[in-house]
């Protein structure tokens, strides 16, 4: 499906694509969850990530086919809104703004006060880290109101300050590594296995924001496929590197250094300098990510509201800076909320599972159109395996949902049962609106 109607003009080609994906994915949640894998797994948390990479694997090998086929805007929403129809997409929109914006935002700036307060242990006292949050999100929505340049230049020189520590850890320490660490004397309990696996996929969603831009890029039944798979193999090797630095320098010590496992590994590397240096990189990028949400999503919501599938109020501009600032003070509102009443784990368990049923829609969409025909479209890219592909990533995606508690499932029915009153709804008020005014 290719809407040339868009106004868009497709600049971006594999290079850009693959760059957009591998930052995109490798965020802030890696600087942490080393010790979270290490501290339940230890050195079988090396076959988590290999697991995850499988998974991720069969979904992005389902986004490459049907990210060639439908090359109009949107990503997940435009698949599943071709596959299943309106009110499918719609529901994926509100999970996607919801689950992996609001939730994942703010299970990303906990990440600032956990690495400060290793620097400075009055971060661990709640009311001091709320303040934080507080001063953070509004010093990032007054950033925005007034303009979205200063934000652009900012996060731009975040993701370099990124990338290269991340990089130093694995080049450097692996000198380090005792081979000692690297060994398990029994495995995991299955349930032990699969949440934790649950919680590390955390890392490695996120490659489909890129895909977003499927209108502005250059020959999509190529470039997303390519793109897809290039990205994916360098996100594994840096991730399964990182782990494999992190808990063969730290071992059985990495439940002392569980907010900060990968800063004990750059002490170890070149001093207290090191840590210092990985701590403020952690808190910096953590910073960047929020910023750069608030950036973007903001301007979803705000078209979204014209369109009639979000609330009209977030329609409004600011009359000076020509910026949607309702949208980005109620979605920066609503990042504050929740990172003050959950920590990292917590936020990001949910933020996961919300993922994992969005790319589940997605999965299950693929199979459809494989059925289906769509109008002036040639040759595309399939996923090999015929339906084994889409079959291993849905079983896959289930067994990881097992991992959630009562508390999570009920509380994501009750927010999908919401959206779907909110489009029924909406869906009511416009066909009223018409027939007033055609009366």
């Amino acid at each position: 499906m290719t809407n040339s109607n868009e106004g868009l003009k497709r600049v971006i080609g594999v290079s850009g694509l693959t760059l957009s994906i591998i930052s995109g994915v490798i965020g802030v949640g890696i600087f942490v969850l080393p010790a979270t894998v290490g501290i339940s797994l230890g050195a079988f948390g090396i076959v988590s990530y290999i697991v995850c990479g499988v998974l991720l694997a069969t979904i992005m090998l389902c986004y490459a086919e049907i990210g060639s086929r439908i090359t109009t805007s949107g990503g997940s929403y435009a698949y599943v809104e071709a596959a299943f129809g309106n009110l499918a997409g719609y529901i994926i929109n509100w999970l996607y703004f919801f689950g992996w914006g609001i939730l994942g935002s703010a299970a990303v700036i906990n990440i600032v006060a956990d690495s400060l307060s290793v620097l400075f242990p009055v971060f661990t006292n709640p009311l001091v880290r709320g303040l934080l949050f507080f001063v953070m999100i509004l010093f990032m929505i007054l950033l925005n109101v007034f303009g979205a340049k200063q934000s652009v230049s900012f996060v731009k020189a975040i993701i370099v300050i990124k990338m290269l520590p991340l990089l130093g850890i694995i080049v450097f320490g692996i000198g380090y590594i005792k081979g000692s660490n690297l060994h398990w004397e029994h495995l995991p309990s299955l349930k032990t296995f699969s949440d934790t696996t649950l919680i590390l996929f955390f890392a490695f969603a996120g490659f489909e924001v890129a895909l977003g831009a499927s209108g502005e890029i250059k020959n999509p039944k190529r470039t997303v496929p390519l793109s897809i798979c290039i990205g994916g193999i360098v996100i594994l090797l840096v991730y399964i590197l990182l782990q494999t630095v992190a808990q063969g320098v730290l071992g059985t010590q990495m439940s002392i250094f569980k907010d900060a496992p990968l800063a004990a590994v750059a002490e170890k590397i070149i001093g207290p300098v090191g840590a210092t240096i990985l701590l403020l990189c952690a808190a910096l990028s953590s910073f960047g990510n929020v910023t750069l949400d608030i950036l973007c999503t903001p301007r979803s919501l705000f078209a979204g509201a014209n369109d009639g599938t979000f609330p009209k109020i977030l329609t409004k501009v600011h009359p000076k800076f020509a910026t949607p600032y309702m949208a980005i003070i109620v979605y920066g509102t609503l990042i504050f909320i929740f990172s003050v009443t959950g920590g990292f784990q917590q936020l990001a368990i949910m933020s996961s599972a919300i993922a994992l049923l969005i790319y589940l829609a997605v999965v299950l969409a693929t199979i459809k159109l494989r059925k289906k025909k769509i109008a002036g479209e040639e040759k595309y890219f399939k996923a090999p395996g015929g339906l084994v592909t889409p079959v291993v990533a849905i079983a896959a995606i289930v067994w990881l949902l097992t991992s959630l508690g009562k508390w999570e499932i009920l509380s994501t029915l009750i927010f999908i049962g919401i959206v779907v009153i909110i489009y029924f709804v909406t869906k009511w008020f416009k066909n009223k609106n018409i027939i007033v005014e055609t009366v």
